[in-house]
């Protein structure tokens, strides 16, 4: 494909040049061609990891760099990527491979940028696409992000079947699928405990469609 032709990273004149051939310091280009070497889902997501790990340590991310993963999901229909802060985990959807090189490099940037946002922060609780996020896009040379891609993925509506409230203002959020994990409302977190999380603020399920 056209977008593993352009993919090339550059490593660092610390870092020990694992390809023969290649000088140390100087871009390394993925080898596309026919036998013996050949391009696959694993290697293509290896080269991203590392990419993304070489922006957070420039960033002075290093810890978080260590954990830091990058994996293809073909299970992944509508979105072009998603980031998981807990698994330290960027998934991307292989069909972003049909929209070249830049197109890969920006979604992995934006889900990066969700990772470092939580990641400077710490524990307190931040809006998915709040300021906090949007300074670690401008760290990341993404700093026109939208919030959203407008690829031409095939999407699919489905109807909220659970409603969820907050025993305090009693604001509801609309579900389609249960909720695994202890989430309260950031809004009330915000206002009463500086945005930490706290249990008196926790979404209860309220209605069941």
């Amino acid at each position: 494909m056209q977008w593993r032709k352009q993919l090339e990273f550059a490593f660092p004149t610390s870092h020990v040049s694992p390809v023969r051939g290649a000088t140390v310091g100087q871009p390394l280009r993925l080898p596309i061609c026919s036998p013996p070497v050949r391009l696959g889902p694993a290697s293509d997501a290896l080269a991203l990891q590392f990419q993304a790990r070489q922006l957070l340590r420039q960033l002075g991310a290093a810890k978080l760099a260590r954990d830091v993963r990058v994996k293809w999901n073909p299970r992944m229909k509508s979105a072009a990527g998603r980031a998981d802060y807990r698994e330290r985990l960027i998934s991307l959807n292989p069909l972003l491979r049909d929209h070249g090189v830049e197109e890969i490099d920006r979604t992995l940037r934006h889900e990066l940028a969700h990772l470092l946002a939580q990641f400077r922060v710490g524990r307190r609780r931040i809006a998915p696409h709040g300021p906090e996020w949007r300074e670690a896009c401008r760290a990341l040379d993404i700093a026109a992000e939208a919030r959203c891609h407008n690829l031409p993925f095939a999407t699919k509506a489905y109807p909220a079947r659970l409603v969820y409230r907050c025993p305090n203002c009693r604001q509801e959020f609309p579900r389609v699928r249960r909720i695994r994990r202890v989430i309260a409302c950031l809004a009330c977190c915000r206002k009463h405990n500086g945005g930490d999380f706290d249990p008196r603020f926790r979404l209860r399920l309220s209605a069941h469609c």
